[in-house]
């Protein structure tokens, strides 16, 4: 043992940079061993074999292969694996490669909404297209209930059906009924998803037909002063000679889950007209 190099683990982890938790970690997972522990003080000594299986380690590491896998490579000796592991692994990341790269066109996607929101002019005239939404009415007893509806009973329940909604998201709610109401007001929360699912008591699947013509408005601040931008849409399409044909939507983009002050909330009326 004299002449075999002897390096403290301390001295291993700065040649090696890795830090001790790291080799300690490895060592209680059966990866990398001490070449010897002294009895009476415990310090622990590496040698070359170590650094030349460390090495090993993370060049398995790098390939996406598991420290289970790992180690059940270093154990029967191999120290490489097989085509057929080798070729397991590159269709594992092919999957990984396809996930990632529908992630990132979906962030994207969302981005590039964002920005339209964020240039879009106060008053605009699009069509919404032909969408598929989960759908839940119900009498709510204030506007300040639908924030927990939501958190409490709609997410939760879409979660458990596996609904699947399209990034950058698209949720709006329409108020049923003839007139304003400060309790007890029948609102239909409306979100975008995917596909139909099956109904359930809570969620019912539905879909919307595309609106050719909507009066869009940027409203910011609280849901308390809809009233303001109201007004404000009216008089535009008074002006421009256009009048209402269905039922308003009012699209939540900026809100309480993500903005503390009411002033910052950012929320799109969409009026459909013709």
């Amino acid at each position: 043992m004299s002449n075999k190099t002897k390096l403290k683990i301390g001295e291993f982890s700065k040649m090696m940079q890795v830090t001790v938790k790291t080799l300690r970690y490895y060592e209680q997972k059966g990866l990398l061993f001490p070449d010897e522990v002294d009895e009476w003080t415990g310090y622990r000594y590496y040698n070359i074999a170590q650094m030349q299986r460390l090495n090993t380690i993370r060049g398995l590491q790098r390939q996406g292969f598991s420290l289970e896998e790992i180690r059940g490579l270093l154990e029967d000796g191999s120290h490489m694996p097989s085509i057929d592991q080798l070729t397991e692994k590159i269709v594992e990341t092919e999957r990984q490669l396809e996930i990632l790269t529908k992630r990132r066109d979906q962030l994207l996607k969302w981005i590039d909404s964002h920005k339209q929101i964020n240039s879009m002019k106060k008053y605009s005239i699009q069509s919404l297209p032909e969408i598929i939404v989960a759908s839940h009415r119900e009498i709510i007893p204030d506007y300040s209930a639908l924030g927990m509806l939501c958190v409490n009973k709609i997410g939760p329940e879409m979660q458990r059906l596996g609904c699947q909604c399209p990034p950058p998201g698209y949720c709006f709610t329409i108020e049923h009924g003839n007139e304003y109401r400060l309790t007890d007001i029948d609102i239909e929360y409306c979100e975008k998803v995917e596909e139909m699912g099956e109904d359930s008591d809570i969620i019912q699947f539905k879909h919307l037909s595309a609106v050719p013509k909507a009066l869009c408005m940027k409203h910011v601040g609280p849901y308390e002063r809809f009233y303001e931008s109201y007004t404000e849409a009216f008089c535009y399409m008074e002006e421009q000679g256009y009048k209402m044909v269905g039922h308003p939507r009012i699209c939540y983009i900026d809100g309480a889950w993500n903005q503390d002050d009411p002033e910052q909330w950012l929320s799109v009326i969409q009026i459909p007209i013709e």
